[in-house]
């Protein structure tokens, strides 16, 4: 069982990344998937979460309009869309399912991470 993300890299300012969150040895299709970044010397964030039934969630406000987050059942993936990126950004992203479809729901699986890097 788990988790492996993929798409990051490093990006100009104003670049885009989509990063893709695929499951193994289990469905998705019954959990939550929760987007969450670290940056260096700061706390955990939760960008973004999808519900089992797609509907999302955006946090902070700082990536509202900017990030999108889908799920492809078919693909057993998860996709982060990130546009305009700012430097700010840069930090490990992490996707995390979550027990009960809910974005409210407890963590019950977490990817290792993919480093993404926003620098001229």
């Amino acid at each position: 069982v788990q988790l492996v993300e993929s798409g990051g890299g490093l990006v100009q300012p104003g670049g885009s990344l989509r990063l893709s969150c695929v499951a193994s040895g289990f469905s998705l299709d019954y959990y939550a998937i929760g987007w969450f970044r670290q940056a260096p010397g700061k706390e955990r964030e939760e960008v973004s979460c999808i519900n089992k039934s797609g509907g999302s969630l955006y946090s902070p406000d700082s990536v509202k309009g900017r990030f999108t987050i889908s799920r492809e059942n078919a693909k057993n993936t998860v996709y982060l869309q990130m546009n305009s990126l700012k430097p700010e950004d840069t930090a490990v992203y992490y996707c995390a399912a979550k027990s009960g479809g809910s974005c409210q729901g407890g963590i019950k699986y977490w990817g290792k991470g993919t480093l993404v890097t926003v620098s001229s």
